[in-house]
């Protein structure tokens, strides 16, 4: 006996501007159809409500944090660090007015004072001005605003570990602790980087983590401060905003 061929019969309806249709074979029972639409229908609606939620997460997530930092920031702050810290070794360990011996050592400092203040705010000029370029860049290329609170929460973060870093590497200077500021930057920009994640990327944590362990290494490393600053500030610097800038920006 020939089988008699089956033809299918289809259904469509909207829902939330979208149409779906639906495909019934004519030779099974109504009730069935009935059990396999309503099966189809409630498997497509859990995956939109899925999306949905995916999607409401995101954008609290984004509203929430600090998503404007660009990887290239972090890249040419590494860069500027390097050269600063290649024109501060010279004019620390090259230089007849500037005596370093060991840990508790006090420095005679003449003229290249003023030259390591202007070598560190360049640094440091260069830096914020290049962060300020590209984070409002990559704002309106995302179109959202560039000063909101998320991003005031990320500044004042990082501004408090910042802040205290500051004044205690003046009293270890003027206390004649020299060997150990350069540590105490690492150690206290690190702090700052942790303090500071949880408004912005979470990888930003990590950074800090290395900074702080730096720092550490630095302070049980006499003599190897600048070497070890100039590993964290600028090699490390390099490393962060490229693995930044190839995980979101590309």
């Amino acid at each position: 006996m020939i089988e008699p061929q089956k033809s299918l019969q289809n259904l469509a309806f909207t829902s939330s501007g979208k149409t779906r249709t639906f495909f019934f074979e004519d030779n099974i029972a109504p009730s069935k159809q009935i059990i396999y639409f309503a099966s189809q229908s409630t498997f497509n609606m859990e995956k939109d409500y899925l999306k949905d939620i995916s999607e409401i997460r995101s954008i609290m997530e984004k509203s929430s944090r600090f998503i404007s930092l660009s990887g290239l920031t972090g890249v040419l702050a590494g860069i500027y660090a390097l050269i600063g810290a290649f024109i501060a070794n010279k004019l620390i360990y090259n230089s007849s007015t500037i005596l370093y011996h060991d840990m508790l050592s006090q420095r005679q400092v003449s003229e290249n004072l003023t030259w390591l203040i202007v070598d560190l705010v360049a640094v440091f000029v260069l830096a914020v001005g290049t962060g300020v370029y590209f984070t409002t860049k990559k704002a309106k290329k995302h179109g959202v605003k560039t000063w909101d609170d998320s991003a005031k929460r990320v500044i004042l973060n990082l501004m408090i570990p910042l802040v205290i870093g500051g004044l205690f590497v003046m009293i270890l200077y003027t206390r004649g602790f020299i060997s150990l500021m350069a540590p105490a930057t690492l150690i206290f920009y690190g702090m700052a980087l942790i303090n500071a994640s949880k408004y912005t990327f979470r990888d930003i944590r990590y950074l800090g983590i290395i900074q702080a362990g730096l720092g550490l290494l630095a302070c049980l490393s006499p003599g190897y401060g600048l070497l070890i600053w100039a590993l964290g500030f600028g090699v490390m610097h390099i490393v962060y905003g490229a693995v930044m800038y190839f995980k979101y920006e590309r």
